[in-house]
């Protein structure tokens, strides 16, 4: 386990090992993430992003549900129009 310091200013050097290994470069965008007690460093690098993509993929369109959605509120509108309508 490597560790490293944080400065007065908040700063922390990731070791050259780490930063070659997961490909951190200046500029590298990275997130901290709380777990209970625990803090995990994540870069997000291309590799990150690419691991990521389609994890969450719905094979439904987003699109297509709002539209569904829609028509269906529209159904019970005009349902609701047309009982108050004959009274």
């Amino acid at each position: 386990m490597e560790s490293a310091y944080v400065t007065s200013k908040g700063q922390l050097v990731i070791p050259a090992r780490i930063r070659h290994k997961f490909g951190i470069k200046p500029g590298t965008k990275v997130c901290f993430v709380e777990r209970g007690d625990e803090i995990l460093f994540q870069p997000v690098t291309k590799e990150y992003i690419r691991s990521v993509c389609g994890l969450l993929k719905n094979p439904t369109s987003v699109t297509r549900e709002l539209l569904a959605d829609r028509k269906k509120d529209k159904e019970r509108e005009d349902t609701r129009h047309e009982k108050l309508g004959a009274r």
